[in-house]
């Protein structure tokens, strides 16, 4: 067995340990940061809006550009918080996980924004949510009834049914934080060379984002603003 797949298989059972601030909850605060804003990163409705006036009203144009942005974030991030290798990955991995967490956050609800959806809405939320599992993900969990309807069904339900948003708070957060430990182990475990990692990281998370965002543009259908 190599290398690669001795520490993986040692360090996986170990991972919740190295992320102790991580659970469900982190979910919903990088979710309200993306939609409130959060240093240097504006609110998700205000950088919509800028890219909507920039692009002279079309709305199709605006959340080309908003997408194109918030992969273009997301590449940077995944650079900075995958260069180091395994003596970073304690401090790394929270660091990645919730920064996509608020980057993809902050691009759908722009782009539910921009569709009309009303961000303070909290089936809109759970719908932002949703669509950061991608499209493949939601198609499986609405068949096997682990989501009750897909993203957009979601944002226009008749009702809030508050029962539903521990249920996918808790599935995003584990989706995204397999994700980025799939990612760290088998970008650095074995490597020599830290700064392969940053580079691997770097297109993992802008193509990531870039599906998520897609899959939105897709799913969430206008509304009348």
């Amino acid at each position: 067995m190599g290398l690669k797949q001795t520490v993986a298989r040692q360090l996986a059972p170990r991972i919740h340990e190295l992320t102790p601030g991580l659970s469900t909850g982190f979910v919903r605060e990088a979710l309200n940061r993306a939609i409130d804003g959060i240093g240097p990163l504006a609110p998700a409705a205000e950088a919509a809006d800028k890219q909507l006036r920039e692009q002279r009203g079309n709305v199709e144009r605006a959340i080309h550009e908003v997408i194109e942005n918030n992969v273009r974030i997301a590449g940077a991030q995944g650079f900075a918080t995958n260069v180091g290798g395994l003596v970073t990955m304690a401090v790394a991995i929270p660091a990645n996980v919730t920064g996509l967490a608020v980057i993809q956050c902050r691009m759908v609800a722009g782009i539910a924004h921009l569709r009309g959806h009303d961000l303070t809405d909290p089936r809109v939320r759970n719908a932002v949510l949703a669509l950061l599992l991608g499209e493949e993900s939601v198609t499986e969990m609405v068949k096997k009834k682990k989501l009750p309807a897909t993203p957009m069904a979601l944002a226009t339900a008749p009702v809030h049914d508050p029962s539903i948003d521990g249920a996918i708070s808790a599935v995003v957060a584990s989706d995204i934080f397999t994700r980025v430990v799939g990612k760290r182990l088998a970008t650095t475990v074995g490597r020599r060379v830290p700064v392969i990692g940053g580079v691997v990281g770097m297109g993992a998370d802008g193509f990531a984002t870039w599906k998520v965002g897609r899959y939105a543009d897709r799913e969430l259908l206008p509304r009348p603003r």
